[in-house]
């Protein structure tokens, strides 16, 4: 009790939380499963009413299930999305209390201690809870008491509203596994018959605690309210933005942009503190009729330095139209990266972040998806040797370490009129006589027999690096299997 007033918290229970986010968004008719790879063994991680009927259960072998239920329907299990929706049901839960907290991984518990009666009283508001869910498409059972434990035990074992002060009475009807106790301690009670809460209660507590250690009689304290238990809310993700609002409306670009420095600075010191940095920002201008204009700005990596994003609102800033002034400012981070602490060194180099700069610049202009590198692959093949990523999302790839060189320039293969298993002294190739001056290879390479290529059929290839009297440096290669020789790229 506080003030007077005795705690009533809510426990709510989504028992098929995955396989109802899941159909949702996409209604199955019929038995439908959720599995996810468990001790080297696909298993059931969630499953819907209709698979239930069919006598399936969590844990059971996927094979087994179809054996059972040749018509069932089945995903992969996605364990972080279902995190992410229980997260978006606790910001749903605060229109009925500003207090509310996970509990395990498919759970809620909240404190609505002098918030019922807005809902019209307990009953009313559990009501609204359930209709509302029940119409999202939501399974949810609750439990209502004085403590955490009690109204754990009703919402899994029986979903009921324990009356205030009166736990015991409530839950001693229900099973020990009610106490939040694992699944070996709760065997070993039902074998010396206290199979029940209330068994348990009137049991000696002596011989219990030996055997069991505190902890059994821990949980039934807690149930009860003899104990108390430490409960936290969950915490709200920090936001990123700061406002400024103005005295007197403005309109000059000078101005402008001294708001956005000092808006700049105080953002990038929230974000300092949380080991964050921004990839995305998003400036509004509120003019003084009401009127409103963004200027957004895409990062090629996560900051958090007011000195050089600043310079990079420059090109947005200038093309705004203050109208009759502006009065107020706004800056939000709309996308955040994880930036941690990093040691300063006297040999730092600048030039990345000279070039991460330089690629936020030409991002604005053309996107930052437009602008490329090359990255190796791990292929000893010449046209899958590299990939192309975008250059904001990638990270500078360290120098290839090839064992023969490669030609600046690579082409798809082109025929030339030439015979034999060595280079010829003389050829014809783009309409150009060519002489030989100097021969470097064979450099064998072998088809990858895993992938379909049409253009490796011809099987084995050697390549030869060819230099001739008219200064081209050319990269040939010659097949064995069906004898040709093709031109396939040019060095520098």
């Amino acid at each position: 009790m506080f003030d007077g007033i005795q705690r009533r918290l809510v426990s709510v229970w989504f028992p098929r939380l995955a396989s109802d986010r899941v159909l949702r968004l996409c209604p199955i008719e019929g038995p439908f499963v959720l599995t996810l790879k468990q001790q080297n063994a696909n298993r059931i991680y969630c499953l819907n009413d209709a698979a239930l009927r069919e006598g399936l259960h969590r844990g059971m072998s996927y094979a087994d299930a179809r054996a059972f239920c040749p018509e069932l329907q089945s995903q992969e299990a996605a364990p972080e999305q279902d995190q992410r929706f229980l997260r978006v049901l606790v910001r749903w839960a605060e229109r009925y209390c500003p207090w509310v907290g996970l509990e395990e991984d498919n759970g809620l518990v909240m404190d609505i201690t002098g918030s019922s009666h807005l809902f019209g009283g307990e009953a009313a508001l559990l009501a609204d809870m359930r209709a509302r869910l029940m119409r999202a498409g939501v399974s949810v059972q609750l439990g209502l008491a004085d403590t955490r434990g009690a109204a754990w035990a009703l919402a899994r074992h029986g979903e009921g509203v324990a009356p205030s002060g009166a736990a015991l009475s409530a839950i001693k009807t229900l099973p020990v596994a009610a106490l939040r106790i694992d699944d070996k301690t709760s065997l070993s009670l039902q074998r010396l018959g206290l199979r029940t809460i209330g068994d348990l209660a009137g049991a000696a507590r002596g011989p219990l605690t030996r055997r069991f250690g505190p902890s059994l009689l821990m949980r039934l304290d807690q149930a009860l309210g003899d104990l108390g238990e430490e409960i936290s809310p969950h915490a709200p993700p920090p936001h990123y933005a700061v406002r400024m609002t103005l005295p007197e409306p403005i309109g000059l670009i000078g101005d402008v942009t001294a708001g956005t420095e000092r808006l700049l600075q105080q953002l990038c010191s929230k974000l300092k503190d949380q080991e964050m940095g921004a990839r995305q920002l998003c400036l509004t201008l509120r003019r003084v009729d009401q009127g409103h204009q963004q200027v957004e700005l895409r990062l090629a990596r996560a900051l958090r330095d007011a000195q050089r994003i600043l310079p990079l609102f420059e090109r947005g800033l200038s093309e705004i139209d203050a109208g009759f002034g502006i009065d107020q400012m706004r800056l939000e981070a709309t996308q955040v990266e994880v930036v941690p602490v990093k040691q300063i060194s006297h040999v730092a180099d600048g030039s990345k972040d000279q070039v991460d700069d330089l690629i936020s610049r030409l991002g604005t202009r053309i996107g930052l998806e437009s602008i490329l590198r090359f990255l190796p692959a791990d292929s000893h093949i010449p046209e899958r040797s590299f990939l192309l990523a975008a250059a904001a999302y990638s990270d500078p790839a360290p120098p290839w370490g090839m064992g023969q060189s490669r030609p600046i320039c690579l082409f798809p293969a082109e025929a030339m009129a030439a015979t034999g298993p060595h280079p010829p002294k003389r050829f014809r190739w783009r309409r150009m006589s060519l002489s030989t001056a100097r021969v470097t290879g064979p450099e064998r390479i072998a088809p990858e027999w895993w992938l379909e290529d049409e253009n490796w059929r011809s099987g084995l290839r050697d390549y030869w690096q060819v230099d001739t009297h008219q200064g081209r440096r050319l990269w040939l290669f010659h097949t064995p299997q069906n004898p040709g020789w093709f031109v396939q790229g040019e060095f520098a």
